[in-house]
Order: structure tokens, then C-alpha cells, then sequence
């Protein structure tokens, strides 16, 4: 697992030891950037169930300006701060232990608002990525041009419209699909 692109390229990122995590491959990782197309300069994003941040520190290696990283576990908590520092990127990044519905209430309650969510939850907690749609509709912290970009299980097709999000694009990678949302008002 590397940076692909952007002023860290080339550089190793580690994944939490010792633990079942499916990191996002280098080259859908790549794919997803390729959509992407060029990342607004210092952007706001937030990478939720960061696992190893590879995602985030993509972000960041491409121009984004802060990027928060959100996970519980201790092991990725520890692996997001080592590849961090490794990429010397920690200076834009807030990396913070909690579960990623408590992580979006408190940056409503803050007012905070980003224009990348990134969401990869665990894969067969089929009710978690609800909880989340649900909480991003009743805290809203996308801003309104803002990108929703959810990485899940191929098997599991999201609704066109889920609360006030609306799929844009979904491209599917063997077992796993990224799906893109983008918030509208009815």
C-alpha cells in the first residue's frame, strides 16, 4: 500500500497490525483519484473508519488542506499517526479515537463542514452504513457542494436517493464498489 499520486508519492503506508482490515487496493485507490479528478485546493475532508488513512493521506498528498481521520481502534489509531508522520503530513491532519456517529454529531455541534466525506465502514455490519446516511442527514456536515464517497460491499446496491443524498456515480471493483453522493434539498 502507497501514496499513488501528489507531493508524497511513492511512500509505504503501514496497516494496523494484527488486525482483520481490507485497506482500499492501490489501484482502486487510484480509480477513485482518477474520478476525482484534481482535489480542491485546501479542502476540508473527513475520512471515517480510517482504517490504515490511506484514503485521507491521499487527499492531503493531492493539495487537500486538512483531513480528519476518524476510527476506534487503538491498532489504527496508532497505524494512521506512524503513516502521518512517515509522509510528514501530520501537521495537516486531526486523527481522533472515536466511533464515527459520535464523530458526526460533535462536528455538527462545532459546525464544522466538509467537502469530502470519505465512508468505509466494516464490511457485514449491513445496519452501520444506515446509522451513518442516517446521522450525515440529521447532522448535516457536507457542505453543499460537498462530495459523500462510500466505499461497501458490491453485493449491497445503494438506493439512487437515500434521505437528502443523491448517487452521482458507482463503480463496482470486484467485491467491493464505491458509490459517490452528492446532497440535494427536496
Amino acid at each position: 500500500m502507497r501514496v499513488i499520486s501528489g507531493m508524497r508519492k511513492g511512500h509505504r503506508l503501514c496497516s494496523p497490525k494484527g488486525m482483520d482490515v481490507r485497506p482500499t487496493e492501490d489501484k482502486v485507490k487510484e480509480s477513485l483519484f482518477n474520478i476525482l479528478g484534481k482535489i480542491k485546493t485546501d479542502s476540508l475532508v473527513l475520512d471515517l473508519f480510517a482504517g490504515s488513512g490511506s484514503i485521507g493521506i491521499e487527499f492531503l498528498s493531492r493539495g487537500a488542506g486538512k483531513c480528519y481521520f476518524i476510527d476506534v481502534s487503538p491498532r489504527s489509531i496508532s497505524a494512521i499517526k506512524e503513516n502521518l508522520s512517515h509522509t510528514r503530513l501530520a501537521e495537516s491532519a486531526t486523527v481522533i479515537k472515536t466511533n464515527a456517529l459520535r464523530a458526526i454529531r460533535d462536528f455538527s455541534k462545532s459546525g464544522i463542514e466538509f467537502d469530502y466525506i470519505y465512508v468505509d465502514p466494516p464490511f457485514g455490519y449491513g445496519d452501520l452504513l444506515d446509522k451513518v446516511f442516517k446521522n450525515l442527514n440529521d447532522h448535516p456536515i457536507l457542505k453543499d457542494e460537498g462530495l459523500l464517497i462510500v466505499e461497501h460491499e458490491s453485493q449491497r446496491i445503494l438506493d439512487e436517493e437515500i434521505f437528502e443524498f443523491k448517487r452521482t456515480d458507482s463503480r463496482r471493483y470486484g467485491s467491493k464498489t464505491i458509490t459517490f453522493f452528492k446532497r440535494f434539498r427536496r
